[in-house]
């Protein structure tokens, strides 16, 4: 099931310097919560800044749930450290609120109450809302302040000039954008391991159904927590971030020019059930941008995605056709309720590791047919990764192989990526990353989502989520700032809302001239 990868393993062990210079960055999303853990019902803080214009602190779907930046950086311990003054300052900011440290929301009552992130009255802020609207009338609010980690991540130029030939990154970016998309054909065929190793949504409150029915076989605590136990992720699971007419939109990723097209083909793609919401309701209201698949690109929802940083008014795709791929975002990574920050540095030091070895093996191409059928082993894993004895598909099911043999053979491919890394920093920490992960597959217990549901069965997940929010809370708001400083977030904050407040003044149109504006 693992290629042979022995041949590029020796060539990046001849080119260690390939190696230098990684690009890696983090988005991190948690929701603010009231002290007995239900949402907070107060507005994105003034304090900190605009979220339309704010370079670091932001929001996602709703005004409760924060998303937090990171900046490029090469040095994965000022990154982790830039990432942890954010949340300090932030901790400080909020008072009485705590940031939930988990995926999955607990305590609300009303999906309705969920109010959804504004951005002021420019056309862009509008439209970001009434995009959020679209997706809430689509798909429920619960569902999405469902909270993750998004790691970006990049390789040096000197990579792809050693492994491709190529001269610079303007004539290169053909080479550079295929390297990438056969990192990403590995990531659908192998990713299932990143919720196997770090899934930590096993459970869910009862009230998080709303009354829906489920075909899970969920089994019950006696405090209302439902889980299955052996899942790793209930948020990649179809409870969580899923979208079934998405399925049929034919998106490969086997070049760049035909996956940009299915996207564009997607935005324009009428939907039957979305045009018969409409985009207005009888008094006049909007419902959603358009009634297509897809509202705008980001509504694709997908475990990793090819990215380039994008110029005003440009969309994700014509981005990537300017200039090919630049980096790409792996979207799989559950909160890790056991770091303050939701990620660690364990977690980032593999996800090097893997994307490396994803991007060194043979990925031959894949139709939208067989990125389907990796499905499967994903959707075994979040559901069951944990069960004794489970087994992995190979291909579109012809064969099978245990998860646990699979995983030891991908590691002992993983410690020699991170032999040739710790070379180039003179120390242990990959290889270490790799003794300790690797033991899981002999003892799942050891995984996130086993440790998590043990606190779970025994505190109920508000209890456990409350304790960790309390806990963290103390922690970060005790810590000094060490890379930025309580100046510097009050310049950001300030100049955001100055750059906010110029770009409503400098609206001419209308907002639907707006929107037609923007296709």
């Amino acid at each position: 099931m693992i290629p042979d990868v022995s041949q590029a393993l020796s060539w990046l062990e001849a080119h260690p310097d390939a190696l230098k210079g990684i690009g890696r960055g983090i988005e991190r999303e948690t929701l603010r919560v009231r002290p007995n853990g239900h949402l907070a019902t107060t507005g994105h803080p003034q304090s900190l800044g605009s979220a339309l214009t704010h370079k670091w602190i932001t929001t996602d779907f709703a005004e409760t749930l924060l998303e937090f930046i990171t900046p490029v950086d090469d040095d994965i311990d000022h990154l982790l450290t830039f990432l942890r003054d954010i949340h300090r300052h932030v901790a400080r900011d909020l008072g009485e609120e705590r940031m939930w440290p988990m995926s999955m929301p607990c305590l609300i009552e009303d999906s309705n109450e969920i109010e959804l992130a504004q951005y002021g009255t420019s056309n862009i802020g509008r439209m970001k809302t009434l995009y959020r609207q679209g997706l809430k009338n689509r798909y429920g609010a619960l569902m999405q302040v469902i909270s993750g980690v998004h790691y970006n991540f990049s390789l040096p130029l000197s990579f792809w000039q050693a492994r491709a030939g190529i001269v610079d990154e303007q004539s290169g970016h053909d080479a550079i954008s295929d390297g990438y998309l056969r990192l990403i054909r590995n990531y659908y065929r192998f990713g299932w391991i990143i919720p196997f190793l770090f899934g930590a949504s096993p459970a869910i409150c009862s009230s998080f159904l709303q009354g829906k029915e489920t075909r899970l076989p969920f089994e019950r605590t006696d405090k209302g927590m439902l889980y299955l136990p052996y899942a790793t992720s209930l948020r990649l699971s179809d409870l969580g971030y899923t979208n079934k007419s998405q399925s049929g939109l034919g998106i490969t990723f086997n070049n760049l020019p035909e996956y940009v097209k299915a996207l564009k083909a997607a935005i324009k793609t009428p939907s039957e059930e979305y045009a018969r919401m409409g985009t207005k309701d009888e008094q006049g209201n909007w419902l959603q941008l358009n009634t297509n698949v897809l509202q705008i690109e980001n509504e694709l929802y997908a475990p990793i995605r090819p990215k380039r940083v994008t110029r005003s008014g440009e969309n994700p795709s014509d981005a990537l056709l300017r200039g090919g791929i630049e980096y790409i975002e792996v979207r799989s990574l559950d909160i890790n309720p056991f770091s303050p920050t939701g990620v660690d540095a364990n977690q980032v030091r593999f996800l090097d590791l893997f994307l490396i070895w994803c991007t060194l093996a043979e990925a031959p191409e894949m139709s939208s047919d067989e990125l389907q059928c990796t499905r499967a082993n994903w959707n075994r894993v979040i559901l069951e990764g944990r069960k004794p004895g489970l087994m992995l598909d190979i291909g579109c099911g012809e064969a099978q192989s245990p998860l646990a043999e699979v995983g030891k053979t991908l590691f002992s491919d993983l410690r020699r990526v991170a032999q040739t890394l710790d070379s180039q920093h003179g120390n242990h920490q990959y290889q270490e990353v790799c003794d300790r992960l690797v033991a899981c597959f002999d003892d799942p217990d050891l995984t996130y989502s086993a440790r998590i549901l043990m606190m779970m069965k025994e505190n109920g997940i508000s209890g456990t989520g409350l304790a960790l929010a309390e806990q963290y809370r103390h922690q970060l708001t005790e810590e000094p700032l060490e890379i930025l400083s309580e100046d510097r977030f009050a310049e950001e904050a300030a100049r955001s809302q100055v750059s906010q407040q110029e770009i409503e003044e400098s609206d001419t149109l209308s907002f639907e001239d707006f929107l037609k504006s923007r296709g």
